[in-house]
């Protein structure tokens, strides 16, 4: 739910008439009458436009107990898609990734790739940043490099030497890491740190030096999703998928 006063206190606080606010978000008067009056409750990417308007962080018109503002980047992604009334399987075939991933992502079992990222975003029709809330690209990576590691921001901060407050505020977006900071949390997880600053994920830097048969094969949507469904997996699943592949294979040689 949206704080509907807070739209109607911040508008009147910058002088700017329903008329203003229309012309500057692209919404008719009217609409945004019922918004403020609390008759019409707002989409997330209509939302991203009143709060840019008024210049004020999205999050700050929500209400504290709002499923958008205090959920993650799943249940945004979730949000978003039943707005635009599309299934999850509409949506992953969009993106290119299965339908299984996508319900891991929803789920917030599984941090996608940037790139991924990028593809659902535009699947949706929205800017990535939308999907991320106030979080930066770095802090997201780094967010996502740990989480898949099973470390915690605190096992990170100690090995980065850094504390466990500046790693959180990093990953939420709050604070943007200094070019030492950044090198310690690198090192900390065995990576340049030019990954965290440049658009390429893991996999299209790998990709780069690889010869063209793999790199096309690796390129391939349906390829990908099976390997990010792999890279969730323990141990023992994956020990069990490699034996099952193994079997069957044995079975069609028969």
């Amino acid at each position: 739910m949206i704080e509907s006063k807070i739209i109607r206190s911040l508008r009147q606080k910058r002088n700017m008439t329903l008329e203003d606010l229309a012309r500057q978000t692209g919404l008719s008067v009217s609409y945004l009458s019922e918004v403020e009056r609390g008759k019409k409750q707002p989409s997330l990417e209509t939302l991203e436009k009143i709060s840019q308007a008024l210049n004020i962080s999205r999050d700050a018109l929500l209400s504290p107990t709002s499923p958008a503002n205090t959920s993650g980047l799943g249940a945004k992604i979730s949000i978003i898609r039943e707005e635009k009334g599309m299934s999850l399987s509409e949506l992953a075939e969009k993106a290119n990734i299965s339908p299984s991933y996508l319900c891991q992502i929803e789920n917030s079992k599984v941090m996608p790739a940037l790139s991924t990222l990028k593809n659902i975003a535009a699947a949706l029709d929205v800017e990535p940043e939308l999907l991320m809330a106030s979080t930066s690209f770095v802090g997201y990576k780094i967010k996502k490099i740990r989480r898949e590691r099973n470390i915690t921001q605190a096992q990170l901060a100690k090995k980065a030497g850094v504390s466990t407050g500046l790693i959180g505020q990093i990953e939420s977006g709050k604070v943007e890491p200094s070019i030492k900071t950044l090198e310690k949390i690198a090192a900390a997880l065995s990576l340049s740190p030019c990954f965290f600053v440049s658009e390429d994920d893991e996999l299209a830097s790998t990709l780069k030096s690889m010869n063209p048969e793999i790199r096309e094969l690796l390129n391939d949507p349906r390829v990908r999703s099976a390997l990010e469904l792999l890279a969730d997996c323990s141990t023992e699943e994956f020990t069990f998928i490699l034996k099952f592949i193994q079997l069957y294979k044995e079975h069609r040689r028969v």
